[in-house]
């Protein structure tokens, strides 16, 4: 795997994480990692953290998304959206590098 091109973040995910830190006590960055496991070999980890050292930021709307050295080559060219359907609403990725994902949402192989 060969990081070429940064992750994309959308507006309407930017859009969505500023509405979560204006209700909350204080703004957080959205954190995407990839860990080992998932019923596919791999799967994203979402949380609200701070930014560490090494992470690559993303920033739009007064808010940031960060991406750790270790994450960063499996979400080459990725989108990073939010999706609201009727079975709920999250941060969704969509990710060329994933050879299959499963029917979760959050487990891929590559």
């Amino acid at each position: 795997m060969d990081l070429t091109l940064p992750p994309k973040v959308t507006e309407r995910a930017f859009g969505r994480l500023a509405e979560i830190n204006a209700a909350a006590a204080e703004t957080k960055a959205l954190r995407i990692a990839v860990e080992g496991g998932g019923c596919s070999g791999f799967q994203y980890e979402i949380t609200l953290d701070e930014p560490g050292e090494g992470d690559l930021v993303l920033e739009g709307h007064g808010q940031k998304v960060v991406v750790d050295e270790v994450s960063l080559p499996f979400l080459s060219d990725a989108v990073i959206d939010f999706s609201e359907e009727l079975i709920g609403a999250r941060f969704v990725i969509e990710n060329p590098n994933a050879a299959s994902s499963c029917g979760c949402g959050t487990s891929f192989s590559m």
